[in-house]
């Protein structure tokens, strides 16, 4: 009997842990062209792409933006490096402010980054500034 419960354990462990891996694997398909739609100032696809991973995951953009890179950069500063106005402005909106102020991987806030490349004209870097 013992016997039976510790490999009715075993299995259900190992089938969750598998199941979780391929959720895993279905999001970062979902997300995949992500980092085009952002780069030729898609809104209305990245609208798309942001709705049908919030129906079919559970996840809202918080959830999954800091594990996104783009050349080894986030989605806003992608943005605002292939001027990308429309889909830049709909992620500083759609990122929860006290997000928008923590420093990003390179231990840089997009305040200072923007700074830096000298892209304080640019509308998204306004928008930026007054969700912060």
């Amino acid at each position: 009997m013992l016997k039976i419960v510790k490999t009715s354990l075993v299995i259900a462990a190992s089938s969750l842990a598998f199941s979780n891996v391929a959720q895993a694997n279905d999001i970062n398909e979902a997300l995949a062209n992500i980092c085009t739609i952002v780069q030729a100032d898609d809104k209305g696809e990245l609208r798309k792409k942001m709705r049908s991973v919030q129906s079919d995951y559970k996840l809202k953009l918080r959830d999954y933006y800091s594990g996104i890179s783009c050349n080894g950069q986030s989605l806003i500063r992608t943005a605002l490096s292939s001027n990308a106005v429309e889909v830049g402005t709909l992620l500083v909106k759609k990122m929860p402010s006290k997000d928008l102020a923590q420093p990003e991987s390179d231990g840089k806030t997009l305040q200072a980054w923007i700074a830096e490349q000298g892209l304080q004209s640019s509308p998204i870097s306004a928008e930026l500034n007054g969700r912060i």
